[in-house]
């Protein structure tokens, strides 16, 4: 048994600790008491030296002082700052008036909007929320099919799961040993990709099943002209106006600038001379602009700006992410103070959450470190990788293996149990198979991103349950997530198909010519005797 026992003890250790996920314990305190009865086990079988937890207060240590980890609280706080606002209800009011006109234009404005969300508040739940509470009730006024309008919803805060600043991002690029700016780079447009993919869908219903989508009646269009008309032309030649300075100024770009950093600095000098322009309009009062411009250049431009302000400063190099974070904290407050909906209460309340997710997260990276430092210690690591590199066909079958292995843990786990177990132990061998790290990293991090809608433990099914009218049953919500599941799987195979959607956007790693290089020697004449330095100058004191 003894022996039984030293040479599988980490299989033996990996099974326990799915055991113990599994029966409900939870995951902070799973990982840790697994890494400690083991590790104990190990001494006492002589498997492991005495000194193995003498590295622990180092290991514990290293956590509190992470830097990187430090962006997690900014942005949830950001988020959260955002949220409570009423950024969200402005956002889909105004945005679902502009496409209320188009089939299908709620369902349009609740995927804009999505993204949006997810590009300023990077928090799951918030999103969710917000967007259950404000859109589906009018979405179901108007017709909407009950299964699609639920599906979209959670679908659509979903976003905020892989485009950045994602949360589950920095998890990723701290465990895989990554740059988050780097992550975040790589993520930009497979983010965007996805929410295009679930356009497209909308766009497909809204022509196989027109009534389930149907468009805003007359008079529910609030946004009116005092001659009865919406104001759409002034928007479009505001838009047209944006998008031509965007362009150009995109043209006095480096052809080699990255795509992330030429789409956000294009976007931000296309919006910022046309938000100018309607400041100047509004307080001159020169009327050149519709209501509906107006609202729309108010409403949505600030959010915008405040991306920027992220993300901008991210990709430009400008900012760290926890100095990107910081900055979108207190932007957020700013925005909130603006908006006049800052007060004690809500700065309490969203303190409080930031304290509660961020002890969570610190909790869970506490036990993971606790258990790999008895999992490294009997070579675990050694059994996994010998376990995924010998599968057949190499990378690409170990891609399939992990992808399936990811989507099936999330039916149980979360992202952040999945981020802080799973992903430490895959990270090595990808590295080992010559796969590029980030692009492993975005890769799972839009695998992981079905945990949130798989049916029956998807949180973001939990979130929009809880806000949902009593006419939509469970199985309403269920049946709704199902294509947007689908959706995810194919975006999925299209990063691995097509890796340049996520190395498009990363920096160029410039080639060395080794034969071109020359070493070029000072010229020294070795045939006159230098001077010895005088002992008595300024510099022998």
């Amino acid at each position: 048994m003894t022996e039984f026992l030293i040479a599988n003890m980490a299989p033996i250790i990996f099974i326990s600790m799915v055991i113990f996920l599994l029966v409900g314990f939870p995951v902070a305190f799973a990982l840790a008491a697994n890494g400690i009865v083991f590790g104990l086990l190990g001494i006492e079988l002589g498997l492991l030296g005495p000194q193995l937890f003498q590295a622990l207060p180092d290991r514990i240590l290293g956590v509190i002082s992470n830097d990187t980890m430090l962006a997690v609280p900014f942005f949830t706080f950001m988020g959260l700052i955002l949220e409570r606002s009423g950024m969200a209800e402005d956002l889909l009011d105004t945005i679902g008036q502009l496409f209320g006109p188009v089939r299908g234009g709620l369902a349009y404005a609740v995927v804009f909007v999505g993204a949006l969300l997810a590009a300023t508040t990077g928090v799951v739940a918030a999103s969710v929320i917000s967007m259950g509470l404000i859109s589906l009730p009018i979405m179901l006024r108007y017709g909407y099919d009950k299964r699609l309008a639920s599906g979209v919803i959670a679908a659509s805060g979903t976003l905020a799961q892989i485009i950045p600043p994602s949360l589950v991002l920095i998890v990723m690029a701290d465990q895989l040993g990554k740059s988050v700016g780097d992550m975040y780079k790589g993520a930009f447009v497979p983010g965007l990709t996805l929410a295009g993919l679930y356009v497209g869908y909308i766009i497909l219903v809204s022509f196989i099943r027109p009534k389930w989508v149907p468009a805003l009646p007359p008079e529910a269009r609030i946004f009116r002209e005092a001659n009865g008309k919406t104001g759409g032309r002034s928007l479009l030649a505001l838009t047209a106006l944006a998008i031509t300075i965007g362009v150009a100024f995109g043209k006095t770009r480096p052809d080699d600038m990255p795509t992330d950093e030429l789409i956000v600095m294009c976007t931000m000098v296309g919006i910022f001379i046309p938000f100018v322009l309607a400041l100047i309009n509004k307080a001159l009062k020169l009327g050149l602009l519709s209501k509906m411009a107006e609202k729309v250049t108010f409403v949505l431009i600030p959010p915008l700006g405040l991306i920027f302000l992220v993300l901008g400063t991210i990709f430009l190099g400008v900012a760290t992410p926890t100095e990107g974070g910081a900055m979108g904290a207190t932007g957020a407050l700013i925005m909130a103070v603006m908006r006049k909906r800052l007060d004690l209460k809500l700065l309490r309340q969203a303190m409080e959450s930031t304290a509660k997710l961020t002890t969570f997260v610190v909790f869970i990276l506490i036990g993971a470190r606790v258990f790999s430092l008895t999992f490294y210690g009997v070579d675990g690591h050694l059994w996994v990788e010998h376990l995924l590199v010998d599968l057949p066909g190499g990378q690409f079958g170990f891609l399939i293996v992990v992808n399936i292995l990811i989507f099936v843990l999330a039916f149980f786990l979360d992202y952040f149990e999945l981020s802080f177990i799973v992903v430490p132990l895959l990270g090595p061998v990808a590295d080992k198979l010559g796969i590029d790290l980030i692009w492993f990293g975005v890769l799972l991090g839009i695998n992981m991103q079905t945990s949130f809608l798989h049916p029956p433990f998807g949180f973001a099914l939990f979130f929009l349950r809880s806000v949902a009218p009593s006419s939509i049953k469970t199985s309403d919500i269920y049946w709704g997530a199902i294509p947007f599941v689908c959706i995810q799987i194919l975006m999925v195979l299209l990063v691995i198909l097509f890796p340049q959607l996520v190395t498009s956007g990363l920096d160029k790693v410039q080639a060395v010519d080794i034969d071109s290089v020359q070493m070029v020697l000072p010229e020294t004449d070795y045939d006159q005797p230098s001077e010895p330095p005088s002992l008595g100058s300024e510099n022998s004191k």
